[in-house]
């Protein structure tokens, strides 16, 4: 997962077509749900931009709130990862058990990878709901977390384990489960990771061989080329001078997206279960 969504991006990125930059970024990987179920996936925070071919120039993205094509994405992803479990097949470097068993077949391997390029995957890529710094200290406060706090854990009686967790898929309800201590341990054992793991990698201009040099190159050059926002007409203009200002600070206000009808409920959904995390 790790390598198929890095080269997604960086090829993607690459391409003149899209951005024509060598972008940086950083992979933190989760691998559970509130009920403590395997669902891992990995997050990528990725500045807007990077830097030209020749490393003489920033490059920004060409549109204020678009930075790669969420659907050239999911495609690209889906090739490099499948790729990669066929890969892995061959180098005998996965494990079926139990009824996963008859996929150690090669040919019921290869009819059970058939059907997953007749779906479209889904590639998930959003603007920070509350700026870039918020994203930071949002992953910041979890990548060295277990998979529960102590704080929801709620009982522990006659070899029963009791603990709170967020329905995501009713309307973010706050439930009660209660498992087994054997069930609840095996759950909380998923996610315990191999030794020498890293959960957390940098790929790109935040790469370890290459950060020390490129970092403050990035910066030099942001500094240099600054991204010009968009003229934003006066608050006289507008005919409605509260319409523009932000609330608190007074500050004019940009569009960054406009949702239908149908997207309104799933986008509040979402952008609750974000800041319930948080």
């Amino acid at each position: 997962m790790f390598r198929a969504s890095a080269a997604t991006l960086l090829e993607i990125a690459a391409d003149p077509k899209h951005l024509g930059a060598d972008i940086g970024f950083l992979s933190v990987l989760h691998t559970w749900g509130q009920n403590l179920l395997h669902h891992p996936h990995v997050h990528c925070v990725i500045p807007a931009g990077g830097l030209s071919a020749d490393h003489q120039q920033w490059i920004h993205p060409r549109h204020p709130t678009f930075f790669l094509p969420v659907k050239v994405l999911s495609r690209v992803f889906r090739g490099k990862f499948v790729d990669g479990l066929k890969r892995a097949f061959h180098k005998r470097q996965l494990v079926f058990p139990g009824s996963l068993q008859p996929l150690s077949q090669e040919k019921a391997f290869r009819s059970f990878l058939r059907p997953l390029f007749r779906h479209d995957w889904v590639v998930y890529v959003k603007r920070p709901f509350g700026g870039p710094q918020h994203v930071l200290q949002y992953l910041a406060r979890y990548t060295h977390r277990v998979a529960i706090s102590n704080h929801r854990l709620l009982d522990l009686r006659d070899g029963m384990v009791t603990f709170r967790w967020k329905d995501y898929a009713h309307g973010n309800k706050k439930r009660k489960m209660t498992l087994t201590a054997e069930e609840f341990l095996r759950r909380f054992l998923l996610h315990t990771l191999p030794r020498r793991f890293v959960r957390i990698r940098c790929f790109g201009f935040l790469a370890n061989r290459a950060r020390a040099a490129l970092l403050p190159l990035c910066q030099q050059l942001l500094e240099a080329s600054p991204r010009q926002r968009p003229q934003i007409a006066a608050a006289s203009d507008s005919g409605n001078p509260l319409l523009w200002r932000c609330p608190q600070c007074g500050g004019p206000m940009l569009v960054i997206e406009r949702l239908t009808a149908q997207q309104i409920p799933r986008e509040f959904l979402a952008r609750r279960a974000f800041l319930d995390t948080s």
